[in-house]
């Protein structure tokens, strides 16, 4: 027969610190917390014998989860181990309550771009700021290595804590749409949180957009806290399905989008040329000017959604001319220099959307050609690939098809999938070997002509099969640049 106790009872052994807190059974020590949360691919369920036989002191599951012999450890039933975990790690970590703002940022692209810009301008402001997501994790005199979008729960918690012991000011995360359908954010308050679009991607989890839409929309329904700070894009479609729903909502447009009864910050593109962006912005009344180096539509609407939260925070117009000096995220629309007169840029876009974007963007600036490079992700939505194709060719003069993390999948197998969407490109280059890809493009740019390399953005690996390998699109195009 089990020893059940409560919830409650539990948060108060953690919170003492001289027990343990796990989701991995191999982590176990003797007398400590084992949280069995089900996974998309296993459930924590089934390694509660090994818990167990470590020592475990106490294991929270489902009900269904109890093992026939329970030992003699304690046990907390819980429908929702996951949300239970995010309780016990705010005890733990002392993250129940933070002293600074947590912002989150979702959206299919522009993630990683808005968190960088957002630490930006509160440093400028003179604030010490925070960031969890793709690139690192960071905050003055720490960095870490990022493994993940979003790291778990435990992790998070105890990154938080350490930025509450170094006095941040306020702190910037990227919430992915897995995140938020498996709860890692569970037990943190958030004072804020953006949308900055929402295009097909991760279909493969999620089987649809309206599913993947509302895992989106959690981070601004259901995640605490209440009457936070909700920075929504409106010139996105299911941006203006969410913003009437939030109660604390801001709009922000590139084109003059009104939503019935809500505050909606306007933004206006000035000039878009090869050196940057001139932006006017207009916001109950006020306006203000701001030029960026930053290349680009979509790096305008990344703008204005940084603009809108940093208001929504307390900022003033003032502080916006802090993002003028910001030169741009690794691996985003990433320029790498050269001497032979060609523009080329590596960026992380490997959506359709995201492509879209990006070439759209250098389309508007005026380069003599260009040249794309770009490749699918295996084990990934297959059906985006075509659609990714046809993003390229309406913005490309020359296409350049490669892979691109091909994992477990036959690199030549992925490419048959893509080419369904070529067949209206001018000119065409295939090769399924990266390195050879971009040297196709390096050979075929001239003077004025721009290279873009899609897909991997900072990455510094290839995954092929199930194994990292070293590869990095900046560093051989400085290599075939001399």
């Amino acid at each position: 027969m089990a020893k059940i106790i409560q919830l409650e009872q539990l948060v108060e052994q953690v919170r003492t610190g001289l027990i343990g807190l796990h989701t991995d059974s191999r982590k176990v020590m003797p007398g400590d917390v084992f949280v069995a949360v089900p996974g998309t691919t296993v459930d924590g369920g089934d390694f509660i014998p090994d818990a167990l036989g470590k020592g475990a002191g106490y294991v929270l599951c489902r009900e269904r989860s109890l093992p026939v012999a329970a030992g003699d450890a304690w046990y907390v039933l819980h429908e929702e181990p996951q949300v239970a975990l995010g309780i016990l790690a705010a005890a733990k970590f002392n993250t129940a309550t933070l002293p600074f703002p947590l912002v989150g940022v979702t959206g299919t692209n522009g993630k990683t771009t808005v968190t960088y810009l957002l630490e930006h301008l509160f440093n400028m402001a003179g604030k010490r700021a925070g960031v969890v997501g793709t690139v690192t994790n960071r905050w003055p005199g720490t960095e870490l290595e990022s493994k993940l979008t979003t790291p778990d729960c435990l992790k998070l918690h105890s990154l938080f804590s350490r930025m509450a012991a170094a006095q941040v000011d306020a702190a910037f995360m990227e919430v992915s749409s897995h995140a938020l359908d498996q709860n890692r954010a569970a037990g943190l308050e958030f004072s804020g949180a953006i949308l900055t679009n929402l295009t097909q991607d991760h279909l493969d989890y999620h089987g649809d957009m309206e599913t993947y839409f509302a895992a989106k929309a959690r981070l601004f329904t259901t995640v605490p806290m209440q009457g936070k700070a909700c920075v929504i894009n409106v010139d996105d479609p299911y941006g203006r399905r969410l913003l009437p729903q939030v109660a604390n909502g801001l709009g922000f447009t590139l084109h003059d989008q009104v939503v019935e009864g809500c505050r909606v910050l306007r933004g206006e593109i000035l000039a878009c040329t090869v050196d940057g962006l001139h932006l006017r912005m207009t916001l109950d009344g006020e306006s203000w000017e701001i030029t960026s180096p930053m290349v680009g539509h979509h790096n305008a609407s990344n703008l204005l959604a940084v603009q809108a939260m940093g208001r929504s925070l307390g900022l003033s117009a003032a502080d916006m001319r802090g993002l003028e000096d910001f030169n741009g995220v690794p691996g985003r629309l990433e320029r790498v220099p050269n001497d032979k007169g060609i523009h080329a840029f590596v960026d992380y876009a490997h959506t359709p959307d995201a492509l879209e974007n990006v070439l759209s963007a250098l389309r508007r600036v005026g380069f003599e050609r260009i040249i794309t490079v770009f490749g699918c992700g295996g084990d990934r939505d297959r059906r985006k690939r075509p659609l990714m194709a046809e993003a390229v060719c309406r913005h490309t003069d020359v296409a350049v098809l490669t892979s691109d993390n091909p994992r477990t999948e036959d690199p030549l197998a992925i490419l048959q999938d893509v080419k369904p969407g070529l067949k209206d490109c001018a000119h065409v280059l295939i090769d399924a070997d990266r390195r050879n890809g971009i040297a196709m493009a390096v050979a075929e740019a001239r003077p004025g002509d721009c290279i873009l390399v899609a897909g991997k953005g900072h990455e510094d690996y290839q995954i092929i099969g199930t194994e990292k390998h070293p590869f990095s699109d900046q560093a051989v195009l400085k290599e075939l640049f001399g």
